[in-house]
C-alpha cells in the first residue's frame, strides 16, 4: 500500500477556490430512465477526452448544459484551456448526441471569449446564449446570442447590442418569439422579456432583487415563479401569470421576523469620479430619533465588479449592523455593476484612486443628505476587494475613522499576483500584464507600501480554505499591526474559504464585529 501523501503536479490549478486539485474533472453523463422511472441501462459518458470540468469549477450548475427539446442531443458549456485554463476565460458551447453516438461539435470556436448558459426555443428553431467580447475578462457585458438550430456559427448574432446590461439567467418564451432575462440594474435585480426579432427589452419587476426564475409554457401562456427579495425581507416565492402582477407565495418572513422592524433605507446620488452620477444607500440605524446623532459604518462591497443592491443576505447584511444600533452607508463606486458596461470597466487598473475619490465623495454626500450621522463615531469595513479597500484606506484615508474592520483583503498586491488561483482576473484588473512584466503597476496600488501610515485600530478577520486571496494577506498585514503598535485583533477560520458559511462560524463573526465597533465607536 502507498503510505506517501504527496501530490504531483504539472500544471495549474493546484487549489481552486477553497479545493485542492485531486487530478479529477467533472463529467457529464446522460441516463435513460424507462416508464416507471428508473435508470434504463447505464449511464452514457458524453464529455470523456475533455480536458475541463462540466459543470464548470467551483461555481457551475446545471445552466452549463441543457437537454434540446426534442431530447435528442444535450449543449454544454466548457472551457478546454488546458495548462493555461487559470488564464483564460475561454468557455464554448457544444453539442453531442444524448446517447454519445457522435463526437461532441463545437459551436462558438471563433469568440475566444466567454459562451455560457445555452437554451433552445420550445419548437427547436433557434438557440440562444449569453456572451462576452473581450477574453480574459470575467466581468464584461454579458450580450444575448442567438442562431438558428443547425445554422452556420458565422449566422450567430446577438440581439440586445444596445442594451447596456448585462444578461445572467435567459429563457424562451413558449413562442419563442422573446426571452426572459434576469440582469443587475441600477441597485436592483430585475426580469425583463427581450424581443427576439428587435432586442428590444422591457422590465416585468421593480425595485428589490430577483435570485433566480423557472418558467413553465402553459395553454394560456407563459407562468415564470422567481424568488424576491430586498434589504427589508428575506426571500419569498413569486409567480407571474400572463397578464397579470406577480403574487407572492409564501410569506416565512412573517413568521421568521414577527415582531421585528426593519430599519428603514434609502437610496442616493452625488457626484462622483469624472464628473458622473454615483449611487448609495443610506440605513437607519434602530431606535433611530429626530435631532439625536448616530455612530455610523462604510460598508465597501467586493467585487470589486458587484453592487449593493437591494437584497437580503447572511453575510453583510446591512440590517445587522443598523440593529445594533449604527447607522450604515454604502456606496456603488465606479466598478460596480448594473450602471453600463463603462461604468463597470473604469475600476480596472484603477483599484486605488476612482473608487476611492467616490468613497470619500460619498461619505460626505451621505453627511450631507443625514444629519445624523456621527462622523466623529465612524467605522469603515469590507470584504474582499472592499478588504482591499480598508487596507488602502488605512494608509492613504484614514483620518475619519475610528477603527477599520478587514475581511479577506488583499494587503500585498505584488504576492496575490502569485498566489492566488484565478490569473485571469489578477492580471487583466492590472491592465492585462504579469507581475514581472510590468512590476510597477502592481505597486502603484498596493497596500503593504503604506503601512508606515496605518495608525487605527484594525480587526483583521481571514480563513484558511481562502485560496482566492490566500489567508497569508490577512497574517501579513496583523503582523504589521501588532509590529507596528497598531489596536488589533485577527480572527481566523480553519474551516471557511473567502466567505463565511457554517452558521455558528457567522455568530462568532458578528459577535466580534460587534464588540468591535461597540468598543471603539460606542
Amino acid at each position: 500500500a502507498k503510505l506517501s501523501t504527496g501530490l504531483l503536479y504539472d500544471r495549474i490549478f493546484v487549489r481552486h477556490w477553497d479545493t485542492w486539485s485531486d487530478h479529477t474533472r467533472n463529467h457529464l453523463f446522460a441516463l435513460k430512465l424507462g416508464d416507471d422511472g428508473r435508470a434504463a441501462g447505464d449511464p452514457v459518458p458524453l464529455t470523456n477526452g475533455f480536458d475541463g470540468d462540466v459543470p464548470a469549477k467551483p461555481f457551475g450548475g446545471d445552466d452549463d448544459f441543457v437537454i434540446t427539446p426534442d431530447s435528442k442531443r444535450v449543449t454544454f458549456s466548457v472551457r478546454t484551456a488546458g495548462k493555461s485554463e487559470p488564464w483564460s476565460t475561454n468557455f464554448d458551447n457544444w453539442s453531442v448526441p444524448i446517447d454519445g453516438s457522435a463526437a461532441p461539435m463545437n459551436h462558438t470556436a471563433s469568440n475566444k471569449a466567454w459562451d455560457g448558459a445555452p437554451t433552445y426555443a420550445p419548437d427547436m428553431s433557434m438557440v440562444a446564449w449569453r456572451a462576452m467580447k473581450r477574453p480574459t475578462f470575467e466581468a464584461d457585458r454579458f450580450g444575448v446570442m442567438v442562431r438558428k438550430v443547425g445554422g452556420a456559427e458565422t449566422s450567430s448574432h446577438e440581439i440586445d447590442p444596445k442594451w447596456d446590461r448585462s444578461a445572467d439567467q435567459i429563457a424562451f418564451s413558449g413562442d419563442g418569439k422573446s426571452l426572459y432575462v434576469e440582469a443587475v440594474d441600477t441597485q436592483t435585480v430585475r426580469l425583463f422579456q427581450m424581443d427576439v426579432a428587435t432586442g428590444a427589452v422591457k422590465p416585468l419587476t421593480t425595485g428589490g432583487h430577483i435570485g433566480g426564475f423557472d418558467l413553465a409554457h402553459t395553454s394560456s401562456g407563459d407562468v415564470l415563479t422567481f424568488t424576491k427579495d430586498s434589504m427589508a425581507s428575506p426571500p419569498e416565492v413569486f409567480v407571474m401569470r400572463p397578464g397579470s402582477a406577480p403574487v407572492q407565495l409564501t410569506h416565512v418572513a412573517d413568521r421568521t421576523l414577527a415582531g421585528v422592524t426593519p430599519a428603514a433605507y434609502e437610496s442616493f446620488t452625488f457626484t462622483g469620479w469624472n464628473n458622473e452620477k454615483v449611487h448609495g444607500w443610506i440605513v437607519k440605524p434602530t431606535g433611530w430619533t429626530p435631532g439625536k446623532k448616530f455612530p455610523t459604518v462604510m460598508l465597501i462591497h467586493g467585487g470589486p465588479q458587484g453592487s449593493w443592491e437591494d437584497s437580503w443576505s447572511s453575510r453583510w447584511n446591512p440590517q445587522v449592523w443598523a440593529g445594533w444600533g449604527y447607522g450604515v452607508v454604502m456606496v456603488d463606486f465606479h466598478g460596480s455593476t448594473g450602471y453600463g458596461q463603462a461604468f463597470t470597466d473604469a475600476i480596472s487598473n484603477h483599484w486605488g484612486d476612482r473608487p476611492l475619490e467616490d468613497l470619500k465623495k460619498g461619505w460626505a454626500a451621505a453627511q450631507a443628505k443625514a444629519g445624523w450621522i456621527d462622523a466623529s463615531k465612524a467605522c469603515a469595513a469590507g470584504a474582499s476587494y472592499g478588504g482591499f479597500m480598508t487596507y488602502w484606506i488605512a494608509g492613504n484615508w484614514n483620518t475619519p475613522w475610528k477603527c477599520l474592520i478587514d475581511h479577506d483583503g488583499v494587503f500585498d498586491s505584488r504576492m496575490m499576483a502569485y498566489a492566488t488561483e484565478e490569473l485571469w482576473f489578477d492580471e487583466w484588473e492590472h491592465g492585462g500584464t504579469t507581475q514581472w512584466k510590468n512590476p510597477a503597476v502592481f505597486e502603484k496600488f498596493n497596500p503593504v507600501n503604506h503601512v508606515a501610515a496605518w495608525t487605527k485600530p484594525m480587526l483583521v478577520i481571514h480563513s484558511d480554505k481562502d485560496y482566492r486571496i490566500p489567508v497569508e494577506q490577512g497574517i501579513g498585514a496583523f503582523t504589521a499591526l501588532q509590529r507596528k503598535g497598531v489596536e488589533s485583533e485577527f480572527l481566523r477560520f480553519p474551516d471557511e474559504n473567502h466567505w463565511v458559511l457554517k452558521p455558528q462560524n457567522s455568530l462568532q463573526w458578528h459577535d466580534t464585529v460587534e464588540a468591535w465597533l461597540k468598543k471603539h465607536i460606542g
